[in-house]
């Protein structure tokens, strides 16, 4: 007995548990690592947690996003508006804090606690950053909406389409029944002047064109703030497939 615990204590017994120690941590950064890389560069998950995306979209569906982190960045080195990663009438996700002053610290410790908890926590408050909408309008792009649907020029062309026609998909609105009185004196009546996008400048609305958390209400947003886009549904299971 007295053996067993000596030899238990010996100093090549310790140097392997440090080893054994060691290599745990090891494996531990080189996934926490991986976990940074894909979900920064490549793929991550996330829930719709409102139903402003209706009737395409509802809340508690989770969707597979691929990043366009790498595509934007790209876009940006080459240094030409008229080259876009994102297409109009894509489903995108953005991050409104994109572009903010924060600490470097908190930002590794945000990843941190995400890694260790399946993202079911974070040191910032994601409700109210992370949006999922409908790209509607490219960097010169001329825009105005009629009765809540989104009329584009696309820019160096000299006509104007309505949001479904550039679109590479279809997909179906709700499209509020505004009473009778309210004129376009009122505000969110479903009307809008034209404007035009300058570079670098993305405009994005809701399906549900009641819900205005957009760029109705936010102003246009950059590139920076996409960071991904929805490629497929993985719940509910009966919705699942492409979004």
């Amino acid at each position: 007995m007295m053996f067993d615990k000596a030899l238990k204590y010996s100093y090549a017994a310790q140097k392997q548990e440090r080893h054994r120690l060691l290599r745990a941590v090891l494996v531990i950064l080189i996934l926490y690592l991986l976990y940074n890389v894909l979900s920064t560069f490549l793929l991550s998950s996330w829930v719709l947690h409102n139903d402003s995306m209706q009737p395409g979209l509802r809340s508690g569906d989770r969707f597979i996003a691929v990043s366009t982190v790498l595509p934007s960045l790209f876009t940006e080195f080459r240094l030409t508006d008229g080259l876009s990663p994102f297409k109009r009438g894509s489903i995108v996700l953005i991050d409104t804090r994109r572009g903010e002053n924060r600490s470097h610290l908190l930002v590794f410790a945000d990843t941190f606690v995400r890694f260790f908890t399946a993202q079911k926590l974070s040191l910032f408050s994601t409700d109210e950053n992370l949006y999922i909408k409908r790209l509607i309008a490219l960097p010169g792009d001329e825009i105005s909406m009629t009765n809540f649907v989104m009329r584009v020029r696309a820019a160096d062309t000299s006509f104007v389409l309505t949001e479904f026609e550039l679109a590479e998909r279809p997909y179906h609105p709700n499209i509020p029944q505004v009473p009778a009185l309210w004129d376009e004196s009122l505000p969110f009546s479903g009307n809008m002047d034209s404007m035009v996008l300058g570079p670098g400048e993305y405009f994005v609305v809701s399906d549900d064109r009641v819900n205005t958390g957009d760029s109705r209400t936010w102003g246009t947003i950059g590139a920076k703030n996409i960071i991904g886009k929805p490629v497929f549904r993985f719940w509910p299971l009966s919705r699942l497939g492409r979004p």
